[in-house]
């Protein structure tokens, strides 16, 4: 169910589907989109602070996001940031109206959930790229290259200059999957259980200890989801080096994979990163290259002209 393409100066609706935002966040958010050309506006419940650390109840923030699909002049929704609190939406999501009105869906972090849920029921392709107020609003936080080829359709690839780098050499192909790694062992025993067989993997963190990383990938492996699995990419995995030993996270992940015979990449700065965030679209048809240099390919567009 691939969405329409966005179009240059496209309404983009924002939400806050988990935790609130800053306002000087949001506000310079809304600014860098309208930079680009876009129309960007304000869910109803997008600026709501609470209850506790959410934007709103479940049901104010699922209206939302209901209202963002169901919007006929909106072309893309995007949500302001993550935190936590969409798996409160999961089991409340209208599969049926978000199928009438396919869009591209940006988030990543605590919206892994939500946004692998409407792949792997609807095949509604998840854009894990660049959102409002945590990235947009920074100078230098959006890989903007790959953020238009994603929205227009076109091919494009990454590779070195984005962070990406060999642990395991070799190729791969298949359909590019993945997320927030805690978020997909969160989800393990639950009807929202990732469907990981068989997919190009793409998992990234943010703040989690070698150790807590070894951990989530042992979880994963006993659960079976890297059965099948043709490769597997990290992301820049930002705060979760140990930094008074240099190696260890790169070297636990190749502990904690040991035996499954698959290249491995690291660094991809895609989700919880230092800058520039790409944008990876899964649900696609992608190729990865860990050879003399390392390249993801992106061969299918997420969106139709």
């Amino acid at each position: 169910m691939k969405p329409p393409a966005v179009q240059p100066g496209a309404a983009i609706r924002l939400i806050a589907p988990a935790s609130y935002a800053l306002d000087e966040r949001v506000e310079h958010g809304l600014a860098a989109l309208a930079a680009l050309g876009f129309a960007p506006s304000l869910s109803a419940n997008a600026r709501t602070r609470g209850p506790l650390y959410f934007s709103g109840t479940p049901a104010e923030r699922l209206a939302d996001l209901h209202a963002a699909f169901a919007d006929e002049s909106t072309s893309a929704v995007m949500c302001l940031r993550g935190g936590y609190g969409s798996n409160y939406l999961l089991d409340a999501l209208d599969l049926d109206l978000i199928a009438a009105h396919p869009k591209p869906f940006f988030g990543y972090s605590d919206l892994t959930g939500v946004q692998l849920h409407l792949l792997d029921k609807l095949g509604l392709p998840a854009f894990h790229g660049p959102m409002a107020a945590a990235d947009f609003y920074l100078e230098d936080g959006v890989h903007l290259e790959s953020f238009r080829a994603a929205i227009e359709g076109r091919p494009y690839s990454v590779g070195a200059e984005e962070g990406l780098r060999t642990l395991r050499p070799g190729t791969a192909r298949g359909m590019l999957y993945g997320g927030c790694l805690s978020i997909l062992a969160a989800l393990l025993g639950t009807p929202w259980e990732p469907r990981t067989e068989g997919k190009l993997l793409f998992l990234e963190d943010v703040a989690e200890r070698p150790y807590r990383i070894d951990r989530l990938l042992w979880q994963l492996r006993k659960a079976g989801k890297f059965e099948g699995v043709t490769g597997i990419v990290f992301g820049e995995m930002m705060g979760c080096a140990d930094n008074g030993a240099p190696g260890m996270l790169e070297d636990g992940i190749l502990s904690a994979l040991d035996g499954i015979d698959v290249p491995i990449g690291f660094g991809l700065r895609s989700g919880h990163v230092s800058r520039q965030n790409v944008t990876l679209t899964f649900g696609v048809e992608a190729e990865l290259d860990l050879g003399t240099k390392a390249r993801l390919s992106l061969r299918e567009a997420a969106v139709k002209a």
